[in-house]
């Protein structure tokens, strides 16, 4: 048997990605290469190991496969970080995860950041909810992620993120320059249960109020859109500011709450010297 890097590098990027096309294009590749690897994986361990559907996903051997494929890759990304050591170079790629709001509200102003000051180092990003973040990040899926209120470790403080009331720009407390989120109780509330919901019903707690939705709707897209058709108000977080359309506001609530997004690498483990360097990088971006 003959099992390469190439095949396995391939092989958990369809998984990861959930195709042969999106493989592709995260690995610099052909599709019809990424195809021609998993596919010689496949022939070498006798067994097919994704079905390939829309999303890709891994058969019960590839389920199997998947821990060995990552921690033969993560192998090589250790002694990757042992030889940048060494020579004091930050250079490789950096997988960093994040939630879809700081991947569209934050990420873009530290990719440019990046960019300027590590002009070698490839930064790749993955967007999932919470949970999919701390897990990719846990399972080596990604080498970097943004967490929201992580326990204490090591990691940098990007952001003290605040909530806002999320209104149209009619509504009576539009003007306001705060509004209290007990002014919004005759509302129609709508509610993210992928985004920052436990943290929007402490919000209401402090405030000695229950909250009771409307609608809830994973998609913060949507969400926005309810907004705009009248169908209620919510509470989003400021980094989701650049995704407010000009119709709506975004307005500080009492009682004050904000959220920390942290930028973490794999606890338990080293820290690859590339996300060492953008970590030290992020600080006051």
């Amino acid at each position: 048997m003959s099992v390469n890097l190439p095949q396995l590098r391939a092989f958990l990027a369809v998984v990861d990605t959930g195709g042969f096309s999106a493989a592709a294009d995260e690995l610099g590749m052909s599709q019809s290469a990424v195809s021609h690897a998993v596919a010689s994986l496949e022939r070498e361990l006798a067994a097919p190991l994704l079905i390939r559907s829309n999303p890709a996903r891994a058969t019960v051997l590839g389920e199997r496969v998947l821990p060995y494929a990552r921690t033969a890759l993560s192998a090589v990304r250790s002694l990757e970080a042992v030889a940048a050591d060494a020579t004091g170079a930050l250079t490789g790629t950096v997988r960093l995860a994040a939630t879809p709001t700081v991947c569209r509200g934050l990420v873009p102003r530290l990719l440019r950041h990046w960019r300027a000051g590590q002009p070698r180092v490839t930064v790749r990003v993955f967007e999932g909810d919470s949970a999919e973040v701390a897990e990719w990040l846990e399972n080596g899926t990604a080498d970097a992620g943004v967490l929201i209120d992580p326990p204490p470790g090591p990691g940098v403080q990007l952001a003290l993120d605040g909530y806002r009331a999320l209104l149209p720009r009619d509504h009576p407390l539009a003007g306001e320059a705060v509004v209290d989120v007990r002014d919004l109780v005759d509302d129609p509330y709508l509610v993210s249960p992928g985004g920052c919901e436990a943290r929007v019903r402490e919000l209401h707690r402090l405030a000695g109020l229950r909250v009771t939705p409307a609608h809830r709707v994973r998609d913060l897209a949507t969400l926005i859109s309810m907004v705009q058709a009248g169908m209620g108000v919510t509470v989003l977080s400021e980094v989701s500011r650049p995704l407010v359309p000009s119709d709506l506001v975004l307005l500080p609530v009492v009682p004050r709450a904000a959220r920390r997004l942290v930028l973490c690498g794999p606890r338990g483990r080293g820290w690859h010297p590339a996300v060492r360097g953008l970590a030290e990088a992020a600080v006051g971006v």
